[in-house]
């Protein structure tokens, strides 16, 4: 059997192979060879192992994945995957062989393993699922609900909504679909941008997968064989947001040792035999901690124990030590359970991902994604014999309203799950959908979606224009116009009485353009005068009871931070009619007086900056490209806005640098694929200081797409090849 590898300009890999099994082999030893250090960071993070050589920062993540027993849900669904559908589980271990070729290699190329002193590990069948539940076990935001219960008990039912917004732990995209009758080729164009926290190396990697069954292009995840998200096939093509849907829950326990180990009180008043053994986390340069894992009835037990919530906590800071919750009933919540679809049905819709690359219409993708499990995602695809799609994928289990708004009683009836909800459908409005994580199909699966402003402003530039090419649709994804400041403005412009600077300040915002661009110095104004707002509000002793810190795993606590919630929710606060008492003309005018005082010096880009994660932070003076060599990476500066198509997160009263942002950009064309185009906020490799990682980084900057390219000839074969 043969497998050709081949590269193109940006050195995004296209690889060749006589059968699909050979391609996913060829697939996993490409990444490993250009994302190995991702790859083991992602395979460590999954099986809760990555402090033994990241340190006691990685320690909460690796109680949480534990807890909530990813590696093992890996493994029962690997195993019912073999069981159910043979032929795509020996095609993932087909991938897992050649990550494991390729990991030795890879390995050699980045430094960041002789730096931490890591050795390469072995990739079991179960490992991409693995990564997957890992990359995704917080996608829903479930730890809302955390933050819901706070809210309700201190603010009463209404706080739901007020704060109901597309927050600081969700991960949300742009997509629109322009049917052939909008076009200047009479086919259709997918376009959008996932939105993702951006990581270096990214999240998505641009590949193509060709072989005698099917040829595509797309957008994988490292660690995951086949295209899930986004993918074209020459002859269809598809596209996801997050559908925002509610598909985990949170169950109050209440444990009790006993001679035999722990039992849990069920909702028939009984107590039950819970599953429990102790694990050792080991953490680079400080001493192994012993957890214990418990699971219930309802699920893996991930804070909290028969001795309370704030027991048994990770001696390095795994947990915050507040005073334990109460449950609804007065008694003590010792505990809290989480109960995830994979773990519960043993399926985590791998079986679709073969089916995807086999697709040649829309009908093909649709009936693919019935097996589809999680996340739960809007998605769009269209063929080039002009059908198209526009549905919610996933499964939602059928359960209580309660169970959707914040954690409730395990020994209480009526919390029990029930099937699955029928996923939606939706069409299109004058041969346009838009997808932007609002209200929309998904909106009886859901509690919280993004405000419609993206939404509104994409069928806006859509409707500008009557017909739409590929090359045109880079102005949407980089449009800044900030649809929810007039809230802010509104309450600036009812203000009076102000000092000369403050008036000035003042009238500058009200004739502002409301765009969030790079160069602006009213656009920096505007943020810093949100910002100062956003501070006054948090400090209003009505919120003081929202600020003490819960005990919950720190990995969790980013959801339950006052300052990023009420930043996030500030159009729903200025606007209520009432805000329990807060006087928030009172804190608009100080926060207006404040920034007048000491306006910001400088454009909107000179502190809203990139700010990537990185597993291991590059060493001062260590190559990051496109730089000179030597030259120590510095962040760049960014337009946009949460709230704006270009979406790149500040979150206001806290930080203007964003952590979230397009983690891709694409345009699919039905007419011809090779006018489709795509770009990654850095590149194709993941070594640090190589050609290719950081080569995209000034075209994402710059709102620019590269080619994707399909015709071989004009491809380079590299050595990379397998006979």
């Amino acid at each position: 059997m043969t497998t050709e590898t081949y590269r193109d300009a940006w050195g995004i890999p296209h690889l060749r192979a006589s059968g699909a099994r050979e391609l996913a082999r060829a697939q996993g030893r490409v990444t490993a060879r250009d994302r190995a250090w991702q790859l083991e960071v992602e395979r460590h993070r999954a099986r809760g192992t990555s402090a033994s050589f990241l340190g006691v920062g990685a320690l909460s993540w690796d109680v949480l994945a534990r807890r909530a027993r990813l590696d093992d849900t890996a493994r029962r669904c690997f195993a019912a995957l073999e069981h159910r559908d043979p032929e795509t589980a020996d095609w993932v271990r087909a991938y897992t062989d050649g990550v494991n070729e390729g990991l030795a290699a890879g390995a050699r190329r980045d430094p960041a393993f002789a730096r931490t002193g890591l050795t390469p590990g072995h990739w079991r069948p179960w490992t991409p699922l693995g990564v997957w539940l890992a990359t995704h076990i917080l996608f829903a935001g479930f730890p809302a609900k955390l933050w819901r219960e706070q809210a309700i008990r201190h603010l009463g039912p209404a706080a739901v909504g007020l704060f109901a917004t597309d927050g600081p732990g969700t991960a949300g995209s742009n997509g629109w679909l322009v049917s052939g009758e909008r076009t200047a080729t009479g086919h259709a164009l997918i376009a959008g941008d996932p939105h993702r926290f951006i990581e270096d190396p990214g999240v998505y990697q641009q590949i193509r997968l060709a072989c005698p069954e099917f040829d595509v292009v797309g957008l994988a995840v490292p660690g995951v064989p086949g295209i899930a998200h986004f993918g074209h096939t020459g002859t269809v093509a598809w596209a996801i947001t997050n559908a925002m849907a509610d598909y985990q829950d949170l169950y109050r326990e209440r444990l009790r040792r006993t001679g035999a180990g722990v039992e849990a009180l069920g909702p028939d008043g009984t107590w039950h035999r819970a599953a429990r053994h102790t694990e050792t986390v080991e953490i680079a340069g400080e001493s192994p901690v012993e957890i214990e894992v418990i699971e219930t009835d309802r699920g893996p037990v991930i804070a909290g124990g028969p001795e309370g919530l704030d027991a048994g906590v990770p001696a390095y800071g795994g947990t915050a030590t507040a005073a334990g919750a109460t449950d609804p009933d007065g008694g003590e919540a010792r505990a809290l359970a989480l109960r995830y679809p994979p773990r519960v049905t043993g399926d985590l819709g791998f079986g679709a991902l073969l089916p995807l690359l086999r697709a040649r219409t829309v009908g093909d993708v649709d009936r693919a994604l019935d097996a589809w499990t999680e996340p739960v995602n809007v998605v769009q695809a269209a063929d080039t014999a002009g059908g198209t799609l526009h549905r919610v994928a996933g499964r939602v289990p059928d359960r209580a309203a309660a169970n959707r708004l914040h954690p409730v009683p395990a020994w209480r009836p009526g919390h029990a799950w029930h099937g699955t909800h029928e996923t939606p459908y939706a069409g299109l409005t004058d041969g346009v959908a838009v997808m932007a994580n609002q209200r929309g199909p998904a909106t009886p699966l859901g509690v919280e979606f993004a405000p419609p402003h993206r939404a509104d402003r994409i069928h806006a530039l859509l409707d500008a224009r009557r017909t739409w090419t590929a090359d045109g649709m880079a102005e949407i994804h980089t449009d800044t116009l900030l649809g929810s400041a007039g809230a802010l403005l509104d309450h600036l412009a009812a203000l009076d009485g102000l000092t000369p600077a403050a008036a000035r300040l003042r009238d500058r915002l009200l004739a502002w353009d409301r765009r969030m661009d790079a160069g602006s110095t009213d656009a920096a104004a505007y943020a810093a005068v949100r910002g100062a707002v956003v501070r006054n509000l948090a400090a209003d002793p009505v919120f003081a009871p929202l600020t003490e810190p819960p005990a919950y795993p720190e990995v969790l606590l980013p959801w339950l931070a006052l300052v990023p919630r009420i930043g996030f929710a500030l159009e729903h606060l200025l606007r209520a009619e009432e805000l329990y008492g807060v006087d928030r003309p009172a804190a608009v005018r100080a926060a207006l007086e404040e920034v007048a005082a000491g306006p910001p010096a400088g454009t909107w880009s000179d502190t809203h900056r990139l700010a990537p994660w990185r597993a291991l932070p590059y060493e001062p003076g260590q190559a990051a490209g496109p730089y000179e060599p030597g030259e120590p990476y510095a962040e760049p500066g960014l337009g946009g806005d949460h709230d704006c198509v270009l979406c790149t997160s500040a979150v206001p009263g806290l930080t203007d640098r964003a952590a979230r942002g397009p983690a891709a950009r694409y345009v699919w064309d039905l007419s011809d694929r090779a006018l489709s185009r795509w770009v990654v906020p850095f590149g194709a490799d993941g070594v640090p200081g190589a050609a290719h990682h950081h080569d995209q980084l000034p075209l994402w900057l710059g709102g620019e797409l590269a080619p994707v390219v399909t015709d071989w000839a004009l491809l380079e074969r590299t050595e990379e090849t397998d006979d």
